[in-house]
């Protein structure tokens, strides 16, 4: 059941004519109240699909709501929290990504969708965890440049066999999924032997080893909903969990690890997305000219998902 704030914030986007998108991260009081929640990929789609709505309430992290300003330069993007920026993202400036394709000239840029639009203006294409592994296949060059995250390209190397994948930069992460480790699986599977292990590409190699299937988060949701299986265990962000219980409740959803939580996503609060709606801030601008570099690599994503 909604509460009385809740209640209030889905009055004031009707009366806005707002929508608000949440990233899977979001907590539950957020996810409740959102239009459409999704992993990064579903809410580019998203966000290329916008058209009644004036205000967009992004409730993810900085490289996100980039995006969706990129996608729509005629609607207002805002963050509830202006201090809700992905430390990976930060890790690859457009400055570091020249350098990369100076030494590698002959190489392909792919970079995650969670890169600052700089960054991105300097891709050839842009992937997320759920199309990485498509968008690499769907190039002619063998030497594919990969950042930020390092994890990623590793996952993406395992599977595509015939091409060089060269992380860029060497050690470009997520702290989130860095935490995981066999350790704790090890204990989770003796526990629960029957329960299906599901992890992030974000997480480190041997982990992703170790686990039963590797997957995106909208990977993660669609496998626990269509699977006969009962009990899963979930590599990711701790909210995962929250909207995986919501919506499965007669099956067992179990974090891999409780303090897998992603600070700059919790930054996001009821209050303050009630105050982007009223005031309209933290209004996400992009420059025209990265924007539009930036949008032929977003696109070409789009079109191969």
């Amino acid at each position: 059941m909604l509460n009385e704030l809740q209640k209030e914030i889905i009055a004031l986007k009707k009366d806005k004519n707002a929508i608000i998108l949440a990233h899977n991260y979001q907590t539950g009081d957020i996810q409740e109240i959102a239009d459409f929640i999704g992993d990064s990929l579903e809410l580019c789609i998203k966000a290329s699909q916008i058209v009644d709505s004036d205000l967009v309430v992004f409730c993810g992290v900085d490289f996100m709501a980039e995006t969706a300003a990129i996608l729509n330069p005629n609607k207002r993007i805002v963050l509830p929290d202006k201090e809700a920026e992905c430390p990976m993202a930060h890790m690859l400036t457009a400055d570091e990504l020249r350098i990369y394709k100076e030494r590698y000239p002959d190489a392909a840029v792919v970079l995650y969708v969670n890169t600052l639009a700089e960054a991105k203006a300097e891709a050839d294409i842009l992937c997320t965890s759920a199309n990485a592994v498509k968008v690499v296949e769907s190039l002619d060059e063998n030497r594919i440049l990969f950042g930020p995250d390092m994890n990623l390209a590793w996952f993406v190397s395992h599977q595509v066999k015939d091409k060089e994948i060269i992380p860029a930069p060497e050690s470009g992460h997520c702290y989130v999924h860095k935490m995981f480790n066999l350790g704790d699986l090890y204990f989770l599977r003796e526990k629960h032997p029957d329960a299906d292990i599901l992890v992030h590409p974000e997480c480190d190699p041997e982990v992703q080893e170790y686990a039963d299937y590797v997957q995106s988060t909208g990977g993660m949701i669609k496998h626990v909903a269509e699977s006969p299986k009962i009990t899963f265990i979930i590599g990711t962000e701790v909210d995962l969990v929250t909207r995986l219980r919501r919506e499965n409740p007669g099956k067992t959803i179990i974090p891999a690890l409780n303090e897998a939580i992603c600070e700059n996503m919790k930054l996001h609060t009821l209050e303050k997305v009630k105050n982007s709606i009223i005031n309209q801030e933290f209004v996400v601008k992009v420059p025209t000219d990265v924007a539009e570099k930036a949008k032929n690599a977003i696109d070409k994503m789009l079109e191969i998902s």
